[in-house]
């Protein structure tokens, strides 16, 4: 099985998605922060000045005019009242003519911003500063201004200034706190259209991860086509196109196994009659020493090249395409190793190795498995072969059969060399071999791992202390 790629550093299209959706949603909270914080500063001035206008009507009420004077009604105990709170303050200055200080506070800030020529009657509204004890700064308040007239005769008419003022720090904790009960709420929508939007993407793009985890976990070797059936259109186009490299892939595929094994099958009856007629000639040369040596090396090739072409012919069987329609049967694992075994004792004795069986379980009870009776047979050859071929004389193979659980295991181990630990991953793939010695042709072990994998089983290599290989076969038991 293909392992999953790594990660990507390009970006994410979750992630661009998730910006390009939650960026916008940002910006207008920040801006409607904004704008309720001033519409809250707008009505608190409101507010604030339609107190400061009652309360100026009121003071212009206690200054009475007599004749071409003024009567101050105003106790110092109403005025202690009105400025008794430090946070919210109420100062106040009447004036006649306006500069000309009567009654209040001298250090309230004159009004600025007002026509040359005001309208009676009318309060006019401003901010300003109030000068504060020395290291203590100054003092925001806004301003309410009424000027008023007053005189028994249009001759000795005359202008007073009422002027009222309160601290602005009430004000701007009133416009804080219409902004704060407005944003919170808001901030929490936002955080709920977050979440919303986030699970929203992520069901959005759960076709193309169904579809990642599909291509990712398909074998090297599999070019069926990808089922996105249920998936949007955009992902179903995408399904189409991959399906329809996949399918010229194995279109390109198929003939070049098709062509591999006509040539193997073209190449088989040549070979067989090369390696027949060298064997003839090695018995009638026998007085020539050097045409001798020449038959061995033609003899040799003619042999590889046989062993060459039935591999490549096997390779062939334990393709998907063939393995699909060579019929499977219930076979007992246990058995073809044993025959299997016998098979090679001879050979394995004059090639100077111990070849034997071990069965842990018990040998009458059988263990039983589902596949191709030719193609597994052809796998456990390939490796108890390769066991004889290079384990050298004077090794120890053993052949063992048994059960794991739910599957059977075949495991093969000799006393030889081994192989280093660097090579018996890449031991596993085509051409490749652990050793120069020997005239073998790389596909052994590939054509066993090709044929275990087509059974849904694992194969894998280890060490046999102190020293050799060991070779392990687990395949699904029979139900």
């Amino acid at each position: 099985m293909r392992k999953p790629a790594p990660e990507l550093t390009g970006p994410s299209l979750h992630r661009q998605l998730l910006i390009w959706l939650l960026a916008p949603q940002l910006v207008l909270w920040i801006v409607g922060a904004f704008v309720t914080y001033n519409l809250a500063a707008r009505y608190a001035n409101q507010a604030i000045d339609a107190s400061l206008s009652q309360a100026t009507r009121s003071l212009a009420r206690q200054v009475k005019p007599i004749g071409n004077g003024l009567l101050v009604d105003f106790p110092r105990a109403a005025q202690d009242i009105l400025e008794a709170d430090p946070n919210d303050r109420v100062l106040f200055t009447v004036s006649a003519p306006p500069g000309q200080y009567i009654l209040g506070n001298r250090n309230l800030p004159p009004p600025h911003g007002i026509p040359a020529q005001p309208a009676l009657g009318e309060p006019y509204f401003y901010n300003g500063e109030i000068a504060q004890p020395e290291g203590m700064g100054s003092e925001r308040v806004r301003v309410a201004a009424l000027y008023l007239s007053y005189g028994e005769d249009s001759g000795s008419q005359q202008t007073m200034l009422v002027q009222v003022a309160r601290n602005s720090a009430n004000r701007e904790e009133l416009a804080r706190r219409i902004l704060v009960d407005t944003v919170l709420p808001l901030s929490g929508l936002i955080a709920l259209m977050t979440m919303i939007v986030w699970a929203g993407i992520r069901a959005g793009l759960a076709p193309l991860v169904r579809l990642r985890s599909l291509v990712e976990g398909k074998a090297p070797n599999d070019l069926t086509a990808i089922e996105l059936d249920a998936a949007p259109r955009e992902v179903r186009a995408l399904a189409r196109a991959i399906n329809e490299l996949l399918g010229a892939v194995q279109h390109n595929v198929v003939a070049q196994k098709r062509f591999i094994s006509d040539a193997a099958h073209q190449l088989r009856t040549p070979l067989a009659g090369l390696k027949s007629q060298t064997e003839l000639a090695l018995k009638e040369a026998q007085g020539d020493a050097a045409l001798l040596a020449r038959l061995h090396r033609v003899h040799e090739s003619a042999t590889r090249s046989a062993h060459l072409v039935n591999q490549l012919l096997t390779l062939a069987r334990a393709e998907p395409e063939s393995a699909s329609v060579q019929a499977r049967q219930k076979m007992d694992l246990a058995r073809l190793a044993r025959e299997l075994t016998a098979e090679l004792v001879p050979r394995a004795r004059q090639a100077g190795i111990d070849l034997g069986y071990a069965q842990t379980d018990d040998a009458a009870t059988p263990v039983e498995v589902i596949g191709i009776p030719l193609l597994l047979r052809e796998a456990l050859f390939n490796v108890v072969d390769n066991a004889l071929h290079y384990a050298g004389r004077g090794s120890e193979v053993t052949v063992r059969v048994a059960r794991e659980g739910d599957k059977a295991m075949v495991e093969v181990s000799d006393t030889g060399p081994g192989i280093a630990a660097d090579l018996r991953e890449q031991v596993f793939d085509r051409f490749v071999r652990g050793t120069h010695e020997g005239n073998g042709c790389g596909l052994g072990l590939a054509i066993v791992r090709e044929i275990v994998e087509r059974h849904a089983g694992q194969v894998q290599l280890d060490t046999t202390p102190p020293h050799g290989l060991t070779l392990r076969i687990r395949l699904p038991l029979a139900r």
